[in-house]
């Protein structure tokens, strides 16, 4: 598989259809994003090398050209001198150099290309990777939490919930018997005999109020009437001495 086409297969892949698979998400991923960057440095080995390449054809191209300059100069100084022999033979050196340099400049001009054409590719790659990284940590955060969530599930499904409320029902009906025999030894345990007289003395305020309406009212039986008002003073005891 190509580096693209192993970069597509991760970004486009959905996650349910990787842990269907006997495959763990996240060992895959990491081993993907690996791999990827193994291919970034190839990459970028590669372009290091096509640089290099680029400034040696470059100063080839310089050298060539510099001496074909050369050989015509010394062609035009033989010129002056009157010596046709030395001329030919330095027009024959600079025309060498010359179809060098011509050749060298068609191969500079090739690389060049190639350089520029391996940084965007190299530039496009960096650009993937990030983009990989990023969706391979949530991918992975998803896995993760649909591992804890089936882990969740499959230990509620292993647990007797009936069972344990039923137990939670049986301890409280318990517990509300305690309460209620812890309550009924306390009041058995209190003292009522204050009590008690608490209530026989409240209780007489109103008799007396109602003989008391009685008297008024000439309703109460004579005897009645004598056992309840107070007697009238004898004579010897309002007398004044």
């Amino acid at each position: 598989m190509g580096l693209f086409d192993r970069i597509a297969t991760v970004l486009k892949s959905n996650l349910n259809s990787v842990v269907n698979k006997a495959e763990d998400p996240e060992k895959l991923l990491n081993q993907t994003v690996n791999d990827m960057q193994e291919d970034l440095v190839q990459l970028r080995q590669a372009v290091a090398q096509a640089i290099a390449s680029e400034k040696r054809m470059e100063q080839q191209f310089i050298q060539a050209q510099s001496q074909s300059d050369e050989w015509q100069r010394r062609a035009a100084l033989a010129v002056s001198k009157n010596s046709d022999e030395l001329a030919r033979e330095a027009l024959t050196r600079k025309k060498n150099f010359s179809e060098t340099a011509v050749g060298l400049k068609t191969q500079l001009e090739q690389q060049r290309k190639t350089v520029g054409s391996l940084k965007t590719n190299l530039t496009a790659l960096e650009g993937k990777i990030s983009e990989a990284k990023a969706k391979k940590d949530l991918l992975v955060a998803r896995a993760r939490s649909a591992k804890a969530s089936e882990q969740i599930n499959q230990t509620l499904g292993r647990v007797n919930t009936a069972g344990a409320f039923s137990t939670f029902d049986r301890m409280e009906e318990k517990v509300n018997e305690l309460e209620a025999r812890s309550q009924a030894v306390a009041e058995l345990s209190t003292d009522n005999l204050e009590d008690q007289f608490r209530s026989l003395e409240a209780g007489g305020g109103v008799e007396d109020e109602l003989l008391a309406l009685k008297s008024q009212m000439g309703t109460l039986p004579e005897a009645t009437e004598q056992k309840a008002l107070p007697s009238a003073p004898k004579p010897e005891d309002t007398d004044p001495k």
